[in-house]
C-alpha cells in the first residue's frame, strides 16, 4: 500500500514530483482550516508543512498513523520536538536548502548599510546630490561576530572571507569553528566585534538575546544583522541603541512582530512605535523574511526534503 502524504502549504512543484517518483500518494489541503486538517490527518503517513499550524500533542492525538513530518525550511519552533520523538515520528527539515541564500542576503544587507545605499537612494529621489553626507565605511580590516554557527552562520562566514576581515563565532556547541571563523567566548565576541550577525534558532535561550544590556556591553558601536528569528532582538532596545548611536545601523530580514507563519507584520491596526521608527530610519534596512527565500532555495528546500525522505524510507 502506498504511503499517503498530506501537504498543507504550497511548496515548489519538485517536492510533489519527487515524492510521486518514490511512489507516494500526495494529497493537497492547502486551503484547509486546522479542524479540517485534524479530521483527515489520521489517514496519512506523512505531513508536509512550513509554519501554518503548530504541531503539538493535541495535533498528534489525531495523527495516529504519522511516520514523518517534513518541515520545508530550517526552523522547527512550531513543532513539539519531544512529542514527535515520543511517537517515533521522523522530523525532517531542510536547513541546507536555503543556507546559501541567507549567507548572500547577509552580505548584501551589510554592504548596503555600511555604504549608506538606502539613504543615498532616498536622498537622490528627494532631489539632493549629497556626496559628503553619504560617505560609507569599508568592510576590509573589520571584525565580524556571528552568534550561532550552524548552516547559515557558516555560509555567511564563507562569503565574507574574501573581504579581508577577521570573523569570530560564538555557539553553544563546542568545536564548531573552522577556517572561516574562530570560535570564541561571548565576552571576546562582544569585546572585538564591529558587526554582529544573528544565526540562531528560536529557543528559550535565544529569545531576546540582543537586548539593552547586550547593546550597552558591546565595547564599541556596531552594525547589527538579523536573518534568523525576530524574537532574538528586543525591538524597543534596538531602537534605543540606534538613537544613541551605539548601533550604527541594522539590517533586519525578520521582526518580532511577524505572525507564526511569517506572512505579515501588519496584524494590528496600529503599528508599535518601535516598528514605526525602524520603517523610517535612514540607517535601517528591512526585508520581508526573504533571506532564505530565493528562486533557487525554493527548489533546494523541496528537493532536500525529498532526498531525506528517500534516504529514510527507501
Amino acid at each position: 500500500m502506498k504511503m499517503k502524504v498530506l501537504h498543507i502549504e504550497e511548496n515548489h512543484p519538485s517536492l510533489i514530483e519527487g515524492l510521486d517518483l518514490l511512489g507516494l500518494q500526495n494529497d493537497l489541503a492547502i486551503d484547509d482550516s486546522l479542524p479540517e486538517v485534524l479530521a483527515k490527518i489520521g489517514a496519512y503517513d506523512g505531513l508536509i508543512l512550513r509554519s501554518k499550524f503548530k504541531i503539538d500533542k493535541a495535533f498528534l492525538l489525531h495523527a495516529r498513523n504519522l511516520k514523518f513530518i517534513g518541515r520545508v525550511g530550517a526552523g522547527i519552533e512550531n513543532i513539539d520536538v519531544q512529542a514527535i520523538k515520543n511517537k517515533n515520528i521522523y522530523l525532517i527539515n531542510a536547513p541546507e536548502g536555503n543556507r546559501n541564500a541567507v549567507g548572500e542576503h547577509c552580505v548584501g544587507m551589510l554592504l548596503s548599510l555600511m555604504n549608506n545605499l538606502k539613504a543615498g537612494h532616498d536622498s537622490i529621489k528627494g532631489g539632493q546630490w549629497d556626496r559628503d553626507g553619504h560617505r560609507g565605511w569599508e568592510l576590509s580590516g573589520r571584525t565580524i561576530g556571528l552568534i550561532g554557527y550552524g548552516n547559515t552562520g557558516k555560509s555567511f562566514a564563507q562569503r565574507i572571507s574574501g573581504f579581508d576581515v577577521s570573523t569570530l563565532c560564538y555557539d553553544i556547541l563546542d568545536n564548531v569553528g573552522d577556517e572561516n571563523a574562530q570560535q570564541v567566548s561571548m565576552e571576546e565576541l562582544m569585546t572585538k566585534s564591529e558587526v554582529i550577525s544573528i544565526h540562531t534558532p528560536h529557543t528559550a535561550i535565544t529569545r531576546g538575546i540582543i537586548d539593552y544590556n547586550f547593546i550597552e556591553e558591546m565595547s564599541r558601536p556596531f552594525w547589527l544583522l538579523n536573518t534568523a528569528r525576530g524574537s532574538a532582538v528586543v525591538t524597543e532596545d534596538l531602537v534605543t541603541g540606534l538613537k544613541s548611536g551605539k548601533i550604527m545601523g541594522a539590517g533586519l530580514d525578520v521582526l518580532e512582530y511577524e505572525t507564526r507563519s511569517f506572512s505579515s507584520i501588519f496584524s494590528d491596526d496600529k503599528l508599535p512605535s518601535a516598528l514605526e521608527y525602524l520603517m523610517h530610519a535612514k540607517n535601517v534596512i528591512l526585508s520581508p523574511h526573504v533571506g532564505g527565500w530565493t528562486r533557487e532555495s525554493h527548489i533546494k528546500l523541496a528537493t532536500t526534503i525529498v532526498e531525506k525522505i528517500k534516504k529514510i524510507f527507501f
